[in-house]
């Protein structure tokens, strides 16, 4: 990253993640090498379509459960919990 590149700095399942200021929470989750959420039946899904179609990127966001992360841009300190 250049050295005039803005980096916000949040929690991804309790992992400290930076990334550049603008990213989507999808992005940082991604970047943290997480993934979205679980199916009922148990297998982890992430983002698909990128723009709030699908809600496959859904996870809690500072105790807001099912947010759609993809539409969502990081903030400094953020809590992200993929998990339960």
């Amino acid at each position: 990253m250049g050295a005039l590149t803005a980096m916000v700095r949040l929690r991804v399942d309790g992992h400290e993640v930076e990334v550049v200021a603008g990213s989507s929470v999808a992005a940082a989750i991604a970047h943290a090498g997480a993934t979205a959420r679980a199916s009922v039946s148990g297998q982890r899904r992430t983002a698909l379509c990128g723009m709030g179609v699908c809600f496959e990127c859904r996870a809690t966001v500072d105790g807001r459960a099912q947010q759609r992360t993809c539409l969502l841009p990081v903030a400094e300190g953020m809590e992200v919990r993929t998990r339960g």
